[in-house]
C-alpha cells in the first residue's frame, strides 16, 4: 500500500476524501491517480490533462523527490512509499 497526502485545497473540490487515511494499491504514480479517481470521480482530470499528463499547476512528490515523468506518470512506487499531490499556488 502507498500512502497519499493531498493539499488541503483539494478537499474543497473532493470533500469525500477529507478526514480519510488515503492508502491505495499502486505500483506507479499513474496507479495512484487511477485509485484516487475510483474514490473521488473527477480528481484524475483535476490532476491530469486530457492526455494523462500532470497539469502545470500540480506537483507530485514521492517522499521528498518530485516525480520525473510528468507525461506518463511511470515513476515506480514501493509498498510504504508516501505520495504527496500538491497544487502550486501563484499570484501577483
Amino acid at each position: 500500500m502507498v500512502q497519499v497526502h493531498l493539499t488541503r485545497h483539494l478537499f474543497a473540490f473532493f470533500p469525500q476524501l477529507e478526514g480519510r487515511a488515503l492508502e491505495v494499491e499502486a505500483s506507479d504514480v499513474a496507479g495512484v491517480v487511477r485509485a484516487l479517481e475510483a474514490l473521488a470521480p473527477g480528481i484524475g482530470f483535476y490532476v491530469c490533462d486530457e492526455r494523462g499528463r500532470l497539469r502545470p499547476h500540480v506537483n507530485v512528490f514521492i517522499g521528498n523527490s518530485m516525480v520525473r515523468d510528468r507525461r506518463q506518470l511511470s515513476d515506480a512506487l514501493a509498498p510504504g512509499d508516501t505520495v504527496s499531490i500538491l497544487q502550486a499556488l501563484s499570484g501577483g
